[in-house]
């Protein structure tokens, strides 16, 4: 395994996978559900939670660094390495995180078409072409389509020309799309008319005529929001690859900080300077919000950010996909086809996998419009993702209570079990908040229960290995 990611490029994958498709679509979403008293609350909520996770990842990867590569390591620990258990559990949890990863690439990827959409506004059209199975394909459909194929195997290609080099990639794009980000800020500061706040509470009315007071409005954006974190552990799944890990930990922290500041501000910004009705039907928020701040080439501007921002995420995120199985394959806790690399050291298998899963959700664009599409993937991505934080904070517990890597340290380990506790509780919350649609919820489920089907291919030695002498 080559160790050749430092902290920057540590952090800029952290940065680059969190700041994704979620700062350029989430202020429409969230403004669908919430007044702006509910959306800043769930965002204080939101970052304190994950910020309790990324201290409960930054902290296993120093006190466990032998568990590298992944929250699947921290499932198997959990129930004991011995335990028959403990090899199910690894693998459902690599299984979830996998299905996690490729399915929000689709949201990204459809958020990339979305601004890339300001240039080609064919690409929005909604003239129907014809049906199929009751469904109307529409030409933006099709014309989407094929330019989100377009961009997922490109990406395929670069990272099948090395890891390190696809990550250089993300880190310069990275680093560009912060910038336009600071700029971003500054120019809509002067448009921000604090009267497009008012009410700062109200209650939303829901489908079926439901009006949402302040805790559902909360509840309800709490998927969302979390979305926007979600990459939080990346530097964690690539601790292999790291230089030093104590580079981990670092880069897990900054990201989050960088990523946390740059959310609240620019949320509160398009939130001030468009109206609510103008939010709710905006297809590229931020397009439209840098419009009204410094006039028709603003939009330009904003588009050319978004898209040159989620082809940084983009990479990132297929890269993280495509590393998941491979490093669970490495601990015996995946199918070992997933191990294959090619001479270049990319996890050729699992990244064809991994891709073509992508592909087949793909096809959602072609009959929905771009922000139905990113709403349903969120959904089902999100939801499964919260199964490995759950974990690594029951494992964090667990240390605290056996007081195993601890020695005599006693504050600190009251202080990591309080970290670990919060995180939980956390994540078990946003987990009762998204079961308030049922059907998308059950159709997640779904997807991480399917992992039980291929589960006969995993090598079933892992299970006995390592067995105490008789």
């Amino acid at each position: 395994m080559r160790r050749n990611l430092g902290l920057w490029v540590l952090t800029a994958l952290v940065v680059g996978n969190m700041v994704g498709s979620g700062i350029f679509m989430l202020p429409r979403s969230l403004a669908e559900v919430a007044s702006p008293a509910g959306v800043i609350s769930a965002w204080v909520i939101t970052g304190f939670g994950v910020l309790m996770t990324a201290l409960v990842f930054g902290n296993l990867s120093l006190r466990k660094p032998e568990l590298n590569g992944g929250p699947q390591n921290y499932a198997k620990a959990l129930f004991g390495e011995n335990k028959k258990s403990s090899l199910l559990s690894g693998y459902l949890v690599s299984w979830g995180y996998w299905v996690a990863n490729w399915s929000g690439n689709v949201a990204i990827i459809t958020t990339f078409s979305s601004y890339l959409s300001t240039f080609f506004p064919i690409m929005t059209s909604s003239q129907a072409l014809f049906r199929v199975m009751g469904t109307t394909v529409t030409t933006g459909g099709v014309i989407t389509f094929v330019v989100c194929t377009v961009l997922l195997w490109g990406v395929h290609i670069l990272i099948l020309n090395g890891i390190e080099g696809a990550g250089k990639v993300n880190f310069i794009a990275t680093a560009a799309k912060i910038i336009g980000f600071l700029l971003f800020i500054l120019a809509c500061m002067y448009a921000f008319q604090s009267s497009n706040l008012l009410p700062f509470y109200e209650p939303v009315k829901a489908e079926g005529g439901v009006t949402n007071g302040f805790l559902s409005q909360i509840n309800n954006a709490a998927i969302a929001t979390l979305w926007a974190f979600v990459g939080v552990e990346s530097a964690v799944v690539f601790s292999t690859r790291a230089r030093k890990k104590s580079d981990v930990k670092i880069a897990t922290i900054l990201g989050l900080l960088i990523a946390l500041a740059l959310y609240l501000s620019i949320t509160l910004l398009v939130m001030g300077t468009l109206t609510q009705n103008e939010l709710v039907v905006s297809q590229k928020p931020l397009v439209d919000a840098l419009m009204a701040a410094i006039g028709p080439s603003g939009s330009m501007i904003m588009a050319l950010l978004g898209v040159l921002s989620l082809l940084g995420a983009t990479i990132g995120w297929v890269l993280l996909s495509a590393e998941v199985p491979f490093q669970a394959a490495q601990q015996k806790m995946f199918i070992p086809a997933f191990l294959k690399e090619n001479k270049n050291g990319a996890p050729v298998f699992s990244l064809w996998v991994t891709n073509l899963c992508t592909q087949l959700f793909l096809f959602s664009v072609v009959s929905q419009s771009m922000a139905q599409a990113f709403d349903f993937m969120i959904f089902i991505a999100t939801l499964a993702f919260l199964v490995p934080y759950i974990v690594a904070s029951f494992y964090q517990l667990k240390l605290v209570i056996k007081g195993e890597t601890y020695g005599e340290s006693g504050n600190k380990r009251t202080v990591d079990g309080i970290i670990a506790g919060l995180a939980a509780i956390y994540s078990m919350w946003v987990i009762y908040a998204g079961t308030a649609d049922i059907k998308t919820f059950l159709f997640g489920v779904a997807l991480l229960a399917s992992g039980i089907l291929f589960f006969p291919f995993v090598p079933k030695e892992a299970e006995t290995s390592e067995k105490p002498a008789e």
